[in-house]
């Protein structure tokens, strides 16, 4: 498979869902949650990427794995098309603390080598139709029993230990539900963040709105925290204020100042942020906004929207494989100028890349 094939791939794969066909048992991955929503983690010619699964739109998809018919095979309209890989189930998911709590429910794995959290799994938003982002699905886990409210520093060192020593994990995003005080759950990130740089020397990745005064930045920093995301989601103004009302209410001209803030703190190419390609943002927006990020020393971690079951964007289209593309290839011409490369990145998201085809781009 060429290399432009394998970003092709991917990139339908991302924005088309794929289905999974099997009689003997369901389906492994993530549904609902903060993260990687209702996807589930395939290997694709070497590289590891998150797929969506359970959508409705991967339920329409072209691409189909029937794990019933022996080896993975990934199939395009009952074509074979390549081998696919499926990670196993890390070892940590064995374990609990000494209250009962499985591992999983405080931290699960993404990608191959990737552990993510979300330390604070509700939201002040989220309850109000007023306020509530519309793609978010942060506490259908919750609701579900997948996952705990709040995960304490000392089972977040704890699991961090276990998924380093048994699973060879080499990097952790912890990201938060917005809580109702001023810092964002910046204080919150940076104790999580000291429990776990004293078990475990383990790169981190901390995620969270800007705080109200930007010294939550150095103190984040000091903390242990290497690298930082904080997630403009959509850019056009009309579009954050339809897609996500509550959040548009801190400006976007407050991120930038926070981004700009945050760079001088973590490093050039250790902020990031995600843009969703597909909730209405055209694609000469973002890449203006990109072209914009990437000169702050900003890493535009461009993903595509998935309509997550159980939202109120349930029924919203997926971005077009062609538009993802199209926006991939500029995206990755600006970072390659720039020599903003994700893996060199410290932590987070970007580095880890499984949610987008953008890295594949980079080169």
């Amino acid at each position: 498979m060429t290399a432009m094939n394998k970003q092709r791939l991917i990139t339908e794969l991302q924005s088309q869902g794929l289905q999974f066909k099997q009689a003997s048992s369901p389906t492994v991955g993530r549904k609902a949650g903060a993260g990687p929503s209702d996807h589930r983690a395939v290997i694709v010619e070497g590289t590891t990427v998150m797929v969506p699964v359970y959508t409705a739109t991967a339920g329409k998809s072209p691409y189909s794995v029937d794990l019933d018919r022996g080896q993975a095979m990934l199939y395009q309209d009952e074509t074979p098309i390549a081998p696919i890989g499926l990670p196993e189930t890390p070892h940590f998911y064995q374990l609990t603390t000494t209250e009962g709590i499985p591992y999983w429910k405080i931290a699960l794995l993404h990608s191959h080598d990737v552990l993510a959290t979300t330390v604070l799994q509700t939201c002040l938003r989220y309850r109000d139709e007023s306020t509530a982002c519309q793609f978010c699905a942060i506490e259908k886990s919750l609701e579900a029993d997948r996952t705990i409210a709040r995960k304490t520093p000392e089972q977040l060192a704890a699991v961090a230990e276990a998924a380093v020593r048994l699973d060879g994990v080499k990097q952790m995003i912890m990201t938060t539900g917005t809580p109702n005080v001023r810092d964002r759950g910046a204080a919150y990130l940076a104790a999580c963040a000291q429990a776990i740089k004293a078990r475990v020397n383990l790169p981190l990745q901390a995620q969270c709105e800007p705080p109200d005064d930007f010294i939550w930045l150095e103190r984040m920093k000091a903390a242990g925290i290497d690298s930082l995301g904080m997630h403009l989601e959509a850019v056009d103004p009309e579009v954050r204020a339809k897609i996500m009302p509550g959040k548009a209410q801190v400006p976007v001209s407050y991120y930038y100042e926070a981004f700009a803030a945050a760079v001088q703190v973590f490093g050039w190419g250790e902020v990031s942020t995600y843009l969703l390609a597909g909730l209405g943002d055209s694609l000469e927006t973002l890449i203006m906004a990109c072209e914009k990020l990437i000169n702050m020393g900003v890493y535009p971690f461009v993903v595509p929207f998935v309509p997550i079951t159980n939202t109120p964007l349930a029924d919203h289209p997926a971005p077009d494989s062609d538009f993802m593309f199209r926006l991939y290839q500029k995206v990755g011409e600006l970072l390659k100028q720039a020599g903003m490369l994700s893996n060199n990145m410290t932590a987070g998201c970007a580095k880890c890349g499984a949610c987008s085809a953008l890295s594949t781009f980079e080169n």
